[in-house]
């Protein structure tokens, strides 16, 4: 992609589009994405959002996010297991090295992996093009070897990209990326005459900025995720729509939050018209429909 002023796709109002019909008339696609991730210790952590990184080892920083692999991921499983719900994970390849169990138990799960660089600690936007392009290849690589499959979606680290990225997704075969959060539906992106779909992702109900960085807490952010369904779904009656839910294992998957986050589902779950998918169920009903908005 080339620098420009505004996105490689059109500008089509969200009211001019044909409707949007998903699977047995639901008004609204709802995934759910834990973003599964990997800090090296022996990189340095930030002590707080907006804080420059500390000196490794970041003991502190570090092993909140390791309990989030050790013990929060866990919890989110079991969750979502008990709603019957298949996730869309996005991971950092170096959890196949460190944490295969994450990846199995996923997979035995049913759900749908993304790629979402190699570590959390590097960026794309801080790589040069050469790098950037090795980087997304291996991890798309290694987590085909752990999986079986390699990822058809991606989401960046940071939802960071270059003028370079949305190319190197499309060369790799990537179906779809999620960095984009700027739409309720999916819609199509024109990479030099090779498509690529934006799939609607959240930074509004997404745990880590409104925890970490908004500090709001669990009631609110529960009150949030129902709130977000709530005119999501009203919507829908016209024209589908897609809800992202965004989770973080070392943030949602503590034990005074979980509880939040098992009753928001509980209220979705209670409404009729509600299509739990993954993210390549979505983009692909969204293909077939022919939608090219």
């Amino acid at each position: 992609m080339q620098p420009q002023d505004y996105g490689p796709f059109p500008y089509v109002p969200i009211r001019d589009r044909p409707k949007l019909v998903w699977p047995n008339n639901a008004r609204l696609a709802v995934w759910v994405i834990p973003n599964i991730e990997f800090f090296p210790l022996r990189r340095g952590i930030p002590p707080q959002p907006g804080a420059p990184a500390g000196a490794p080892p970041s003991v502190r920083a570090w092993a909140q996010r390791d309990y989030g692999n050790r013990v929060g991921i866990w919890r989110i499983m079991d969750v979502l297991s008990k709603h019957g719900i298949r996730a869309s994970p996005t991971l950092n390849a170096d959890i196949c090295q460190h944490h295969p169990q994450i990846v199995r138990a996923a997979l035995e799960l049913g759900w749908e992996i993304l790629g979402h660089n190699e570590t959390n600690s590097v960026w794309l936007d801080a790589l040069s093009p050469e790098e950037e392009r090795q980087t997304i290849r291996r991890t798309l690589t290694r987590i085909a070897e752990l999986t079986g499959k390699k990822p058809l979606g991606w989401l960046g680290s940071g939802l960071a990209e270059t003028w370079h990225t949305l190319d190197f997704l499309a060369d790799e075969g990537c179906l779809y990326v999620a960095d984009w959060v700027n739409d309720d539906q999916p819609y199509m992106m024109d990479i030099g005459g090779r498509p690529l779909v934006s799939i609607p992702y959240s930074y509004e109900i997404n745990d880590a900025p409104f925890i970490n960085t908004r500090l709001g807490t669990i009631d609110e952010f529960e009150t949030a995720i129902r709130r977000q369904f709530d005119t999501l779904y009203a919507e829908g009656a016209e024209s589908g729509r897609v809800m992202a839910i965004c989770l973080h294992p070392y943030i949602i998957g503590v034990p005074h939050r979980i509880k939040g986050l098992d009753q928001a589902l509980s209220y979705i779950r209670a409404h009729d018209g509600v299509w739990f998918a993954t993210g390549e169920e979505i983009v692909r009903h969204w293909l077939q429909s022919g939608a090219t908005f």
